[in-house]
């Protein structure tokens, strides 16, 4: 017998061996696995108590009121119009994304290194063609517009549609694009004529609240996904959203919704319900937002402040709540150590300091590159933004357990480096 052979998600295999090792008694630094250390708003969770009696179907593509309130809610926020007839609603972003893929035949999928786990695999699964686009540290891991261009020319078949999946603010690095880095790549897809998947689940939690959708920009080709999953605090109910550009091509819409209707029927009614509360735009909304923002800025910040002072090399998060954090300075000393690659270095890093990170070859980088990802959302989310609006060093009081496994960090290195000596 043959069947396909698809490896776990790296994200979701470090957790469980995170919480497995945990089961011993060994402390364990959990800075791989990323979730959002918040709770939905209070008035949601009430919201979704008085649905639980909800048991009904709905259309495939979501609670029509629902649709609409996701429209409204993003053309005020994003500052586009949106109607409701754009809108998907489904079990999570991860099943839209696949069943974008699924609904392209034989697609040319253009993919920056690095970029979130799923994308690839969710490419070889639909037996796409998938062409990494190299990113880099020294220019903050952005998609080069002209380097772009000339990918595209040099791997591009005629006639074959074209898809690029961008992330921003980024998992795995947390850095985002400007309206105006945006403009420039728009016009290479528009040369081009890519279809755009502008995966903007993070786009709320821009740090300083200036997320610029790539849908206002290049509405024509754009499918944006987003979700409850990381602003409203909210991963495993899973509500996701597609945003649809407005003249899609009804051969698209249908396979969407046709697909939609044989793998999920559609998301849990209860959910859907509870989220017409979590994207009613209110002042509540905006205060919650905005706490979040302070909190996760000012916690990354200090992150980044430490673990380049311990020499390792990291740009300072924008948005989200991760970073990617790179290794290369220890290169030799790692190497005399037999750590020749991101994932022994992880592995090594777990074992010995009991600190989880997760390699950044998870996320299409070369493992010599030696980089890893660090997620910054170890802390009590809650009492967190109780604190939001008080100074700095209240918030940074919700960071120790982090602060020490950077330290725990810091003292493997040093102690890698004694070991050099003592040679």
């Amino acid at each position: 017998m043959a069947f396909l052979t698809i490896a776990k998600s790296g994200t979701l295999a470090l957790n469980e061996r995170s919480k497995q090792l945990e089961t011993t008694g060994r402390p364990i630094h959990r800075l791989g696995f990323g979730e959002s250390p918040f709770l939905p708003p209070p008035y949601v969770q009430s919201a979704l108590q008085n649905a639980a009696i909800r048991k009904d179907y709905t259309p495939v593509a979501g609670l029509p009121e629902l649709r609409e309130r996701i429209a409204d809610f993003h053309q005020e926020i994003d500052g586009y119009p949106v109607s409701m007839e754009q809108v998907l609603v489904a079990p999570g972003t991860k099943l839209l994304l696949s069943n974008i893929m699924h609904a392209f035949q034989d697609a040319e999928v253009y993919l920056p290194a690095p970029s979130w786990v799923s994308y690839a695999p969710q490419a070889a699964m639909e037996g796409h063609r998938l062409i990494r686009v190299p990113t880099f540290w020294e220019t903050q891991w952005r998609v080069d517009p002209e380097l772009l261009d000339a990918t595209i020319t040099c791997h591009g078949r005629s006639g074959a549609d074209k898809l690029i999946v961008l992330n921003y603010p980024n998992n795995p690095h947390g850095l985002t694009y400007s309206r105006d880095e945006l403009l420039a790549l728009a016009d290479v897809l528009r040369k081009h004529e890519v279809w755009a998947i502008a995966d903007e689940i993070y786009a709320l939690l821009h740090h300083r609240g200036l997320h610029a959708s790539l849908a206002s920009i290049y509405p024509e080709r754009t499918l944006v996904t987003t979700g409850m999953s990381k602003w409203c605090g909210a991963g495993g109910w899973r509500l996701g959203a597609l945003l649809l550009p407005q003249d899609t091509p009804a051969d698209l819409y249908d396979a969407m919704v046709g697909l939609g209707s044989e793998t999920y029927s559609c998301a849990s009614v209860p959910i859907q319900v509870a989220a017409l509360s979590a994207y009613e735009l209110s002042a509540e909304l905006h205060d919650f937002l905005n706490r979040q923002r302070r909190v996760l800025a000012v916690i990354g910040h200090m992150i980044h402040a430490e673990v380049t002072r311990l020499g390792i090399r990291a740009h300072r998060p924008e948005g989200g709540f991760y970073m990617l954090i790179d290794f290369s300075p220890f290169s030799e000393l790692l190497a005399r150590r037999e750590i020749h690659g991101d994932a022994d270095l992880c592995e090594r890093l777990l074992e010995e300091a009991g600190v989880a990170l997760l390699p950044g070859s998870c996320f299409g980088l070369t493992a010599t590159d030696l980089t890893a990802r660090l997620a910054y959302v170890d802390f009590d989310g809650p009492a967190a933004l109780n604190d939001a609006k008080e100074d700095d060093a209240v918030i940074l009081r919700h960071a120790g357990k982090m602060l020490q496994g950077i330290a725990d960090l810091g003292q493997w290195l040093n102690r890698l480096s004694e070991d050099k000596d003592s040679r």
